[in-house]
């Protein structure tokens, strides 16, 4: 593993963790909200026997720059930022609730940089009432900014970004968390249908799938990717 810090639009510097054969097809993973990239370490091994893996911390979270201004529509543009810089084109883009939203948005804007997208147990934001939480005390790997920030656009009453999933070209893997998800998981079913090519798979893991069942994780989506065991 490699770690690379790149710096895009704004001057923002962001982290980003390189695995695999620099050859090999790329494949970039973006983690959840206060999460970041080590979030995925129980799976890289897996991925980086096929392909070249770029796990990028977002804006505010680990080892990348801390603005203080925090958007779905910000991280969109940062990772479009690494994908210029690093030279990745046709990629197999991953991504886990927060990191999901970001992908579905980059997969609307700029279609042509897809090959594939695998969203972990997420739809593009909806109407919810969620309370923020309070902020923990002590140190934190993240800035708590950007959760109250997160927090808005996620109860989204006007469904914005549905309106595009008809226009996701990219075959798409959408794995479900299942009953005991914090997520609806009809709501996946609703996402799974608008989206033309998608397959939908379920792993009752709860949210954190890629975490709680990484092995099950890797085999459905490498399986789906046509690199099955």
């Amino acid at each position: 593993m490699r770690t690379r810090k790149v710096v895009v639009a704004g001057g923002v510097g962001l982290a980003c963790r390189l695995s695999g054969e620099p050859a090999a097809p790329a494949m970039v993973l973006l983690h959840g909200l206060g999460e970041q990239a080590s979030s995925w370490d129980d799976v890289v091994p897996r991925f980086a026997q096929f392909f070249h893996v770029v796990a990028i911390d977002l804006r505010g979270h680990g080892a990348s720059d801390w603005p203080g201004v925090y958007s779905f529509e910000l991280m969109r543009d940062d990772v479009v930022g690494v994908l210029d810089e690093l030279e990745l084109a046709d990629i197999i883009l991953v991504g886990h609730s927060m990191g999901g939203t970001i992908a579905y948005l980059l997969a609307q804007a700029q279609p042509g940089r897809l090959d594939r997208l695998v969203v972990e147990d997420t739809p593009p934001p909806f109407p919810r009432e969620r309370a923020t939480p309070e902020r923990p005390e002590g140190t934190l790997p993240f800035d708590w900014v950007a959760v109250p920030a997160i927090a808005e656009q996620v109860n989204d009453p006007a469904m914005t970004w549905w309106k595009g999933l008809p226009d996701i070209t990219a075959p798409t893997l959408l794995v479900g968390g299942g009953p005991t998800s914090h997520i609806p998981q009809e709501r996946l079913v609703e996402v799974a249908g608008l989206i033309p090519d998608c397959t939908l798979v379920t792993i009752p893991a709860g949210h954190n799938v890629h975490e709680a069942r990484p092995d099950e994780y890797a085999d459905a989506v490498l399986g789906w990717l046509g690199h099955a065991r």
